[in-house]
């Protein structure tokens, strides 16, 4: 029986003096176990100083949808008109992967699901900005986990969320409020153009938004959802509205 197929976006990291394209089990697990689907590893191979960089668009058209995991990096400031703080660290690669991804994944119609760091990319490639720090920002919760919990804790709901009422997330859970973990020092300043606001935490910070006016279903949001998917009703109901897209499109193309 054919199942979609999930491009999801490495990050890069070295390991002694070799560079290790990587993404955590968790968002391959969720692909499997949330969607019944397979997970299809990107390497960030996109520029490499020669002529030989991976077709973006060849291999969107192969695929049935994106996943843009989370990381423990962050997207290089200067893609959105800003300096970089002390203390951030960055992925030039992945950022080179994934702001070449996001555009043409939309122009494509590939269903795309964007989580944490997906998050913040999908915002800065519509031209929104960035908080590096959130939780130096009057008004704003401290959004981070603490490091030292086990990873049930650090992953454990952390505050609420008010979907918007005629947004894609109330549409899938079928509810206004739901409850979400929290792990992330950066949040969205400014919305990019033309994005759709799904949901905000109690401080008022965005946490979710879709493109209304692309092909395909796309859903970025700052929690996540990969996290024990199908032990909870929300998340789970993210990952099936990802899957009913994947897999209309796995028909289709």
């Amino acid at each position: 029986m054919k199942k979609p197929l999930i491009g999801l976006a490495c990050d890069v990291q070295i390991d002694g003096i070799h560079p290790f394209h990587r993404v955590g089990e968790k968002y391959t697990a969720a692909v499997i176990d949330a969607m019944g689907a397979v997970p299809v590893l990107i390497p960030c191979m996109v520029e490499r100083g020669d002529d030989r960089g991976m077709d973006i668009e060849a291999l969107l058209a192969s695929l049935d949808g994106l996943l843009l995991p989370g990381g423990y990096s962050n997207v290089e400031p200067h893609h959105y008109g800003e300096e970089s703080r002390p203390g951030t660290l960055h992925d030039v690669r992945r950022d080179s992967l994934t702001l070449s991804l996001i555009p043409k994944a939309i122009q494509m119609g590939v269903p795309l699901l964007a989580i944490c760091r997906g998050f913040q990319e999908m915002n800065v490639v519509y031209g929104g900005t960035l908080h590096q720090h959130v939780h130096e920002i009057d008004g704003f919760m401290d959004h981070r986990e603490n490091k030292e919990d086990p990873r049930e804790v650090q992953y454990g709901h952390a505050h609420n969320v008010a979907l918007a009422t005629n947004g894609v997330l109330a549409s899938l859970y079928g509810q206004t409020t739901a409850k979400v973990n929290s792990l992330h020092g950066q949040g969205i300043k400014q919305l990019g153009h033309g994005l759709q606001v799904e949901c905000r935490a109690p401080d008022g910070l965005i946490e979710a938004f879709c493109d209304p006016q692309a092909k395909a279903f796309n859903m970025a949001v700052q929690w996540h959802p990969e996290y024990q998917v199908t032990q909870d009703d929300f998340y789970s109901a993210i990952f099936d509205g990802f899957r009913v897209a994947a897999e209309q499109r796995m028909t289709t193309k």
